[in-house]
């Protein structure tokens, strides 16, 4: 395949360059001001346009989205949008979750997503994990295999309290991560315990939805942080939520981060979520029902952010896209535009363990051109024209035509 030329793109910090991609390897593999790379066969004028690495979002949950008004939800806080969906779960199918999740994708990948780690529910039908629990799953592995090339998918198992029989099964069918909400189980430290061991045992990372709640004394970011300082754990290890930090004292937060770098464990915040569901039961002073960002990155923690649901019961709004995810981070969190988009971009892939990407020679050249001039522009004006190019090829673009009389 021939070289891919990107002409006249402005990166953040280089001003206007040319960019040159290896269509062979995926790599960048020149950036030069302009004029100075030769013609091919195979270029792109992207004048006007602000070159970026190409987001990652590093959780979703693609199993559930787009049934906001299938299931009937209402808005409440978490406990009853786990009701919600548990009563509409036990009628989903496996085809089911496939065409939805595929549309989800599909809006991910528009909107610049090169790579996408999904968690996915055992399904429960009978109260229980009876009947067919991989339904899920085997949808979930059916979309992997169509988006080779476009988006690369990875896929945590989600459960509770479920058998070990049926974790080492979604494991051997070829999930990625094992997954776990300890603070819903009868036993949050057992629980944390067992899906290190189980996860040791097949050598995939541990994704944990961990403190998904405002109460200061929550639990599960420090039994997953001692767990793995006293046990190591090779294979990566991600905390999720991790919303009650945002409520402890300073001493506290700090002395948390402190051990959580040590541990070596990535945090992924996530803003649209948690800002709908927490604080519902405090209507004066509501708390922002995010972590404590500023004191994980002054500890040396690895911050990603994703966008989580996508208008399913436990959000009914979101629209797929990295960039309202950051612009959120610089309201609601107090990042910087820059830390923001750092969060979706080399945060989000450090935490899905793959290599950097963007616009720099030997980077891998999954990138987002979107027509503006700022990283505060592209965060803040919602730009909708965006090129997405994944491993230096063209996968998506969106164009726009404005009318005003």
């Amino acid at each position: 395949m021939s070289p891919l030329l990107l002409r006249g793109a402005r990166l953040p910090d280089e001003g206007v360059r040319d960019v040159l991609v290896s269509t062979d390897s995926g790599l960048v593999a020149r950036v030069a001001p302009p004029g100075l790379l030769p013609s091919g066969p195979d270029e792109l004028d992207l004048t006007g346009y602000l070159l970026l690495p190409a987001p990652a979002e590093p959780h979703a949950h693609l199993d559930k989205a787009l049934t906001w008004d299938l299931a009937g939800a209402l808005p409440g806080d978490l406990l009853s949008a786990v009701t919600a969906w548990r009563a509409y779960a036990a009628r989903v199918t496996e085809e089911d979750v496939f065409q939805r999740a595929r549309r989800a994708v599909d809006e991910l990948s528009a909107n610049g997503v090169t790579a996408v780690r999904t968690h996915v529910d055992l399904l429960r039908d009978d109260g229980g994990y009876g009947g067919d629990p991989l339904r899920g799953l085997r949808a979930l592995l059916r979309l992997r295999r169509q988006l080779r090339g476009r988006v690369r998918l990875q896929i945590a198992v989600l459960h509770v309290d479920a058998p070990d029989e049926l974790l080492h099964e979604a494991l051997d069918l070829g999930a990625d991560l094992l997954g776990d909400c300890p603070h819903l189980s009868a036993d949050p430290a057992a629980s944390v315990e067992r899906t290190l061991r189980i996860a040791s045992e097949h050598q995939v990372g541990v994704d944990l939805h961990a403190d998904e709640s405002l109460d200061p004394g929550a639990g599960d970011l420090r039994l997953l942080t001692r767990a793995v300082l006293e046990r190591g754990f090779v294979s990566g290890v991600t905390a999720s939520h991790c919303v009650s930090l945002g409520v402890v004292e300073p001493a506290e937060v700090a002395r948390t981060a402190k051990e959580v770098a040590a541990a070596g464990i990535g945090v992924v915040t996530l803003p649209l979520t948690n800002l709908y569901l927490q604080g519902r039961d405090r209507p004066s002073s509501t708390p922002r029902g995010l972590t404590a960002l500023r004191a994980l990155l002054d500890a040396g923690v690895t911050v990603a952010a994703g966008g989580d649901n996508i208008r399913d019961p436990f959000n009914p709004v979101g629209r797929a896209d990295p960039l309202e995810t950051a612009s959120l981070l610089v309201t609601a969190g107090h990042l910087t535009p820059d830390e923001a988009l750092r969060a979706v971009t080399g945060g989000a892939r450090a935490v899905l363990g793959l290599p950097a990407a963007g616009p720099y020679e030997g980077a891998v050249a999954d990138l987002l051109a979107v027509r503006a001039q700022t990283v505060s522009e592209v965060l803040g004006a919602s730009c909708p024209e965006r090129l997405v190019f994944a491993g230096g090829r063209l996968v998506s673009r969106t164009s726009v035509v404005r009318e005003i009389f």
